[in-house]
């Protein structure tokens, strides 16, 4: 038979090939049975098993730590997508409300103005109005007049007319009898 050497091997990078975590019951052992204390007076081969044994339960322990921290990792990494995704969710509603606000305010100062510009359009409508009602007056006035007299009588209406259009004068006068009934 030949005698296993601790030495000759490099045991504290080995890993055991499992992926799943390992237990001393898949061993057909107790722990019990396994855990030995170190004693300087005991055998050799007795003090190489039991280095064997901490350096397989060593493994055992890291092999455990190293799937709970993947699986840490892993939920660790979900949860931060999930946080991504509420805070994209999030982002994607505040542009949204932004918008309609943006939106909103918007269309309101398109009305203000639209009232704005109406109203100063009636009232500049309103005053040229007044403006051309006056100056078909003051042309009407300056171009040209009309004057007249007229003298009643029992029998007759006299009239004097003069109708003046810019350099134009035409004077009417005209005496109209009154009918008499006996």
């Amino acid at each position: 038979m030949h005698d296993i050497i601790l030495s000759d091997f490099n045991i504290d990078w080995m890993m055991p090939p499992s992926p799943l975590p390992l237990t001393s019951s898949d061993f057909g052992f107790h722990p019990s049975l396994v855990i030995h204390s170190y004693d300087p007076t005991a055998p050799d081969k007795e003090l190489q098993a039991i280095k064997i044994q901490a350096w397989w339960r060593g493994a055992l322990v890291r092999r455990t730590l190293l799937h709970a921290a993947l699986r840490a990792c892993i939920i660790q990494w979900w949860w931060k997508q999930k946080l991504a995704e509420l805070l994209e969710k999030r982002r994607r509603a505040a542009l949204q409300q932004d918008m309609r606000q943006n939106w909103a305010v918007v269309k309101l100062q398109s009305y203000v103005r639209m009232w704005r510009i109406r109203l100063r359009y009636c009232r500049l409508l309103n005053a040229v109005r007044i403006i051309q009602v006056y100056w078909r007056w003051y042309t009407c006035q300056n171009r040209g007049f009309f004057q007249g007299s007229y003298e009643l009588t029992a029998s007759r209406l006299g009239l004097e007319l003069e109708i003046s259009l810019g350099s134009k004068i035409c004077r009417i006068t005209d005496c109209i009898p009154f009918p008499i009934k006996n």
